[in-house]
């Protein structure tokens, strides 16, 4: 019994020693745990700066994180933003500055080695070593194992198109602020996260760049702009600038490919105005499809002359001076109508003042602050007033589109919302309109515009470049503002070429019908296809239904000149015209003559050089004494 007592009381005791060793083992444990722990606090929090620390990333984002999207009408991506990591290096807490340069420099061979390494000497406690690093760079870099190196996680802005729609969607900087373009101008609303859509189609900014980039080439010319406008909504389809630049390398941006020449540039625009001028003039009763004016000498005022390039040295009918771009034809027609009334109109087109688009880079018109008769007749045919080639697109689709002036938007519009329309013309006017522009395609100076299967309409202008000296000869703005489908018009197509230079191919010509006219036609081949517009093989049969005063015809009953006929023509032949006043009956051998007249003209081939091609150099020119 003693025995097994003191057997028991053994094994107590040993159980008591364990336990008690047990728990002074896990106080001490605790202890050193608490120890470590209070250790990697003070290191980590409170002395992060005294200790050299490998690369690594920290969780603040240097730029606002999700700018928005950018989308074309069809949803196609125009701009994301991609997350990436910068560089960045704490020269206190690097133990080899040149070691440190040197290894840099083997993973980054753009950086260079002498603006790293004083980088890394500085007394600065955060400096920037790169930014944007594409996640292989930021590999390597890792690997390194550098101290006193990290990463800061941001975003870089992606433009998956290039220089596709460069000038339309502008770019942003280094820390993912829009610093042109749309990017600029909806800058909070994508940073706040709000994807935008916007009315472009990739697909025919596609078809209008190639196309604008075929005629610099061939015609050695200096730039180039194109548009695509929607006639009825207002919508911006295409807008192209050359020369471009590419988004993703904002070093590229910078002088004359920075420079938008579709919405800031301002030119005078030379033939083209003639429509603004034939529209003022039906609309307001001065004139009807049947008169004319005298054309056969050119127009003498102050030391200024007006004249007709190839001119036709007879009186025309108001369809001539628009098919056959007639200074002296347009210049009288503006006088009748007025300077009052022709600012008027022109301020309803929205050439007086910058247009409302969502772009910062906005060009604002040039116009006299003094309106002089000479200017009234200049600025008939695009001379002595200079605006954008927006203003020039947004006026024509009020021309063609039943009379309406619809805003020029770069957002795509909700179904068949218009915002913002306004009439400014009459809905009979721009029926006129559209048949005088389908002329000039079919028969006049924009023949080289046309397309099997397809109205086009439109209208060709070449004017002279300004410098500190006048107008220049030798340097021209040569363009072609056109329309189709023209029994119902939905799309403005605009090429202008600055510039250009003949070559064999045109005679040496760079004039609008040459130059321009040529790529719209192709534009509308290539972009009737990929909208699905299927090609129509009678297109005039939508003008047949209603004829009209042809280009070459004319007028039975003519008004009286105001100024006396050129010494071939008969007696009564007219020279000038308001609508109706004046009219005379002419006799049967009047009649008789006019007729013959009349089967010449029709029957005579046209000049290779003068008329196969649209107007020369001099369309719309003013030469001085």
């Amino acid at each position: 019994m003693t025995a097994a007592r003191k057997i028991e009381g053994t094994r107590k005791q040993a159980m008591e020693i364990g336990r008690n060793r047990l728990l002074v083992t896990g106080v001490v444990l605790t202890l050193a745990f608490a120890v470590i722990g209070v250790r990697l606090v003070d290191l980590t929090v409170f002395r992060s700066g005294g200790e050299p620390r490998l690369a690594t990333i920290s969780p603040g984002p240097v730029t606002p994180a999700g700018r928005a999207d950018i989308i074309d009408r069809n949803g196609v991506l125009l701009a994301t933003s991609l997350p990436t990591a910068s560089l960045y290096a704490d020269p206190g807490a690097i133990l080899n500055a040149l070691e440190a340069a040197e290894k840099l420099i083997t993973v980054l061979p753009e950086l260079d080695h002498g603006d790293v390494l004083a980088k890394l000497r500085s007394k600065s406690r955060f400096i920037w070593i790169k930014r944007n690093l594409t996640p292989k760079q930021q590999y390597r870099v890792n690997r390194l194992g550098l101290p006193g190196f990290g990463f800061q996680r941001g975003e870089r802005r992606v433009y998956p198109h290039g220089r596709l729609a460069a000038h339309a969607l502008g770019l942003t900087d280094i820390d993912g602020r829009g610093i042109a373009g749309l990017e600029r101008f909806f800058d909070q609303t994508l940073r706040a996260g709000n994807r935008t859509q916007v009315a472009l189609d990739i697909r025919i900014q596609a078809i209008l760049r190639r196309e604008l980039m075929a005629a610099v080439r061939e015609f050695r010319a200096i730039g180039a702009a194109g548009l695509v406008l929607d006639a009825n909504s207002g919508e911006v389809i295409s807008m192209v600038s050359l020369p471009d630049f590419d988004p993703n390398n904002p070093a590229s941006a910078g002088g004359e490919t920075a420079f938008n020449r579709a919405t800031k540039g301002i030119y005078e625009m030379g033939s083209t105005f003639k429509l603004f001028t034939a529209a003022m003039a039906l609309d307001s009763g001065t004139v009807d499809l049947s008169g004319g004016y005298d054309a056969s000498e050119p127009i003498r005022i102050s030391r200024f002359t007006i004249r007709d390039f190839h001119g036709k040295n007879r009186w025309l009918s108001v369809p001539e001076i628009i098919v056959y771009s007639s200074n002296i034809g347009a210049a009288k027609m503006a006088i009748d109508v007025g300077t009052r009334t022709q600012r008027a109109y022109l301020d309803r087109f929205g050439l007086l003042r910058p247009p409302s688009l969502e772009l910062p880079e906005i060009g604002t018109p040039l116009a006299p602050s003094r309106w002089r008769e000479i200017n009234t007749m200049t600025i008939a045919y695009g001379h002595g007033i200079a605006v954008s080639a927006l203003q020039l697109v947004s006026g024509v689709a009020a021309l063609v589109n039943g009379g309406l002036y619809v805003p020029p938007t770069l957002l795509k519009r909700e179904g068949d919302k218009v915002v913002g329309a306004k009439r400014v013309l009459s809905a009979e006017t721009s029926a006129q309109m559209r048949r005088l522009m389908r002329m000039v395609v079919s028969t006049g100076t924009g023949k080289k515009a046309a397309v099997r299967g397809y109205a086009v309409g439109g209208k060709t202008g070449t004017a002279d470049k300004l410098s500190a000296r006048g107008y220049r000869k030798d340097a021209t703005i040569s363009s072609l503002v056109g329309a189709f489908p023209m029994d119902a018009p939905r799309y403005i197509i605009l090429v202008l070429v600055d510039e250009p230079k003949g070559n064999e191919r045109t005679f040496n010509y760079a004039t609008g019908g040459w130059v321009a006219a040529p790529a719209v036609g192709r534009v509308v081949e290539r972009m009737a296809t990929l909208i699905g517009m299927a090609p129509d093989r009678k297109p005039e049969a939508a003008h047949e239904d209603k004829p009209m005063v042809k280009a070459k015809a004319i007028p039975l009953a003519v008004p009286v000149s105001r100024q006396p006929p050129p010494p071939s023509a008969s007696p009564t032949a007219p020279s000038s015209a308001s609508s109706g006043e004046g009219m005379r009956k002419v006799s049967a051998a009047d009649e008789s003559r006019l007729l013959k007249r009349v089967r010449a003209v029709l029957q005579s081939p046209p000049r290779k050089k003068a008329e196969a091609g649209g107007a020369g150099p001099l369309e719309q020119a003013i030469a001085t004494n």
